[in-house]
């Protein structure tokens, strides 16, 4: 791994579920000076704010993880929130991080760039070849604007400036909003509730025929790092100038029905699934090809079925803690439940940190 891990390194978005996940990783490589803002100490947003916030402080690398993310639901629900907030962020980030010289910088995007009808497993050049998926549409076109801001400053001023295409991802420290969290949070916390209440069946929106590909977080944080690490010449071999994102992918994909059936095993509901066709599917399937980043060395390394235990495991830690906390500290319980789940082992091994009990 070619980078420098005692340069000022930013990750944007260390709160959520991928910042998170890059963080733990760079203490694990043995980063020794890691930045970070919270949403209340930095609006991303405002170009003032980020242009004072390099100024000041010197960076030399950066991971833009910092996003505005959901489900269908809140995809549907805020698609001007979705588009706007998302484009301003990393338009400021890109643009300052250019202006004050930074060496690197990642651009975290999403495999729902990509058409909803594309050839499957999708391959890299796969993008802008057709109509996108409608109910993700805003956010994908400002992740699409992210990549070709990278490969415009690139082009133009010689940055080193990488993308990688994550496809969905789980793991500690994800979003658990009733409403607004992606598929396996949302079908975790159904799941646990109906167990608890003794609920004789549990709805899950579609018909359960869509099929997604899922990786573990930390996997992403490491295939993040080995990006990053990659020199100069290395990486620009191996991408394009005008297609130089590099999808990261687990290599095999299942559908909504059968992730449904593992996750109520993991969390132990017996009951009844049934699957509401009235609601949206989204694309039929979203399997990357992710052979570009494998014939480069890298590899996921966590099962989905050993990634899933270690999430419900983090999660019921997480929220058991949060429930101990809430009170004295006067909080919501969501935001405590997602600042335990980032501040326990920040800087231990993810593989041993959230592994479930055997």
């Amino acid at each position: 791994m070619n980078i420098d891990l005692s340069q000022r390194i930013y990750v944007a978005g260390h709160e959520g579920l991928v910042g998170s996940a890059i963080v733990r990783a760079l203490y694990r490589a043995g980063a020794t000076d890691i930045v970070t803002r919270t949403h209340a100490e930095l609006d991303l947003r405002d170009q003032t704010s980020v242009r004072a916030f390099f100024s000041a402080e010197s960076i030399d690398q950066v991971y833009l993880a910092a996003a505005t993310v959901g489900g269908i639901h809140a995809n549907q629900t805020f698609p001007a929130k979705f588009i706007h907030s998302n484009l301003t962020i990393q338009t400021n980030v890109i643009h300052e991080a250019w202006r004050h010289g930074v060496e690197r910088l990642l651009f975290l995007g999403s495999s729902c760039i990509y058409p909803r009808l594309a050839p499957q497993p999708i391959p890299e050049d796969a993008l802008l070849t057709g109509s996108l998926e409608p109910t993700n549409e805003p956010y994908a076109v400002a992740k699409i604007a992210g990549i070709k801001m990278c490969e415009s400053y690139n082009r133009q001023f010689g940055t080193s400036f990488r993308s990688v295409m994550p496809t969905n991802l789980y793991g500690p420290g994800d979003n658990y909003h009733a409403q607004n969290s992606h598929v396996i949070p949302a079908l975790l916390q159904r799941f646990e509730a109906a167990a608890t209440d003794g609920a004789p069946e549990v709805a899950v929106w579609g018909t359960g025929k869509a099929q997604r590909e899922f990786l573990y977080v930390d996997d992403l944080a490491e295939a993040c790092l080995y990006v990053m690490g990659m020199s100069d010449e290395a990486w620009r071999a191996a991408v394009r100038p005008t297609c130089s994102h590099i999808n990261v992918g687990y290599g095999s994909d299942l559908s909504i029905a059968e992730l449904a059936h593992i996750l109520a095993d993991v969390v132990g509901f017996g009951g009844k699934i049934v699957f509401d066709p009235t609601k949206p599917d989204g694309t039929p399937r979203k399997l990357l090809d992710s052979n570009l980043i494998r014939g480069l060395g890298w590899r996921p390394q966590v099962p989905l079925h050993q990634g899933l235990r270690e999430t419900y495991h983090s999660y019921r830690r997480s929220r058991a803690q949060a429930l101990r906390l809430a009170p004295a500290r006067a909080l919501d319980l969501p935001s405590v439940m997602r600042r335990q789940a980032y501040s326990m082992g920040v800087a231990r091994h993810a593989y041993s940190d959230m592994r479930s009990p055997s």
